[in-house]
């Protein structure tokens, strides 16, 4: 298991289709991919931020960790939808860290990451917004990525440090009550009716 991309980014703009306009509005989704080791403090990575904290980073979301795995999805949906087949980036899903080798089936909320020089902790799935699908280019994106589960996690800083691309990492198993998996299937239930 490795750390394949580490993302950060400044706040920016993000033009959404709503009702007959384009309105623009603030975002942190815009993450591109930073050499060398990156530190993180508690509120997490170093030259990132985020446009809405209500929603993302504080201390319970300071990381938003993004498995490698599940990018060859996202472009197989826009090539459908949108009938583009580009390349997607890493940090493309608004990510922190895009992750080799773990899956949100393979995570408990608890569960600890030990990589470079940091210890993060998993504290939920993502839960998306529209902000994600206008990244994406197509609104039920929102909806595919809780329909699949592919939603990656956040992560709390337990210990500060560094980071970087390449770095493997060790999974410290948690109290293993609840999985990330088993988190997205109840919501997934829980909202079917709005999404629809």
């Amino acid at each position: 298991m490795k750390v394949a991309s580490v993302n950060t980014g400044r706040v920016g703009d993000l033009f959404v289709q709503q009702s007959e306009r384009m309105r623009r509005v603030a975002t942190g989704i815009h993450k591109h991919p930073v050499e060398g080791p990156v530190a993180v403090n508690r509120l997490g990575l170093e030259g990132d931020e985020q446009a809405d904290l209500t929603v993302h980073g504080g201390l319970a979301k300071a990381v938003y960790a993004y498995p490698s795995e599940h990018y060859p999805f996202w472009r197989a949906q826009r090539l459908a939808v949108l009938k583009r087949d580009e390349p997607l980036a890493p940090g493309a899903m608004g990510e922190n860290l895009t992750l080799e080798g773990l899956l949100e089936e393979d995570v408990w909320i608890g569960d600890r990451l030990h990589a470079g020089t940091v210890v993060l902790e998993v504290t939920e799935p993502r839960q998306p917004c529209y902000k994600f699908g206008a990244k994406m280019g197509f609104a039920h994106a929102v909806k595919l990525m809780l329909q699949s589960g592919h939603t990656g996690f956040y992560l709390r800083v337990v210990e500060t440090g560094s980071i970087a691309a390449g770095d493997t990492f060790v999974l410290h198993p948690g109290p293993r009550q609840v999985s990330v998996a088993q988190v997205n299937q109840r919501r997934w239930r829980g909202r079917q009716h709005e999404l629809f």
